[in-house]
């Protein structure tokens, strides 16, 4: 049974083999796109994901240094923080000494450049999405063209299997293009929610140090 259900795997993984290979050469360039597209989304998972690790007490300690005056401790900590967060919190503390304005648009500048460096590759994914399936199609059109061709070649001694194998293998490019192009689409939309995730808690921090200068710039005046 053992031996069956090993030779029936064989069959199938070399039939699948067989009709990718009929699809013609626009069935390597889906095979080149699909490598792209689950490059682009593994490595962006990584980046997304060591993006947003970081201590839950990150803000709690920095604010905790802040307003005790140590600034030299807050900033190492964010050093050892490499995060989008901690990259965002530093800059903001290089400019305490600036209007809260100013503060602001510093610690906003280095969270749009971090988003910025997240998304870049995103677009080619959602170009791979949409693009992989007009491939597959065209694919299909050209073969259906051959298939038609041929018959035309062939004249009063048409075989109806002419005419199916050629639609058997123009329809290969339409499947793989689909393949492609769907898992392209839930890829790029996954990364983009996970993102959107992110940069709700960079707002969400931006805040939170924003309230933390604006104590201590009151309590600087206090202490003269």
């Amino acid at each position: 049974m053992l031996f069956t259900f090993l030779q029936a795997s064989e069959e199938l993984s070399f039939s699948i083999f067989q009709m990718a290979a009929k699809g013609g050469w626009l069935m390597i360039v889906l095979l080149l796109l699909s490598i792209i597209a689950i490059y682009i989304f593994g490595s962006k998972w990584w980046a997304i994901h060591k993006a947003g690790q970081i201590d839950k007490n990150f803000m709690k300690d920095i604010k905790d240094y802040i307003l005790e005056g140590k600034v030299r401790s807050a900033r190492a900590l964010c050093k050892r923080n490499d995060s989008p967060i901690a990259r965002m919190v530093d800059k903001g503390i290089t400019r305490m000494d600036k209007p809260l304005s100013e503060v602001q648009a510093a610690v906003e500048n280095v969270g749009n450049l971090e988003v910025a460096r997240l998304e870049k590759g995103l677009p080619i994914l959602a170009a791979i999405s949409g693009g992989a399936p007009m491939i597959g199609f065209l694919g299909t059109v050209i073969g259906m063209v051959q298939a038609f061709f041929n018959m035309a070649q062939a004249g009063s001694n048409v075989d109806i299997s002419l005419l199916s194998g050629g639609i058997y293998t123009a329809m290969i490019t339409t499947v793989g293009g689909l393949i492609v192009g769907i898992l392209a689409y839930f890829g790029y939309n996954y990364l983009t929610s996970r993102i959107s995730s992110l940069v709700f808690k960079m707002e969400n921090t931006t805040v939170e140090f924003l309230d933390t200068a604006l104590t201590k710039q009151e309590q600087t005046p206090e202490a003269e």
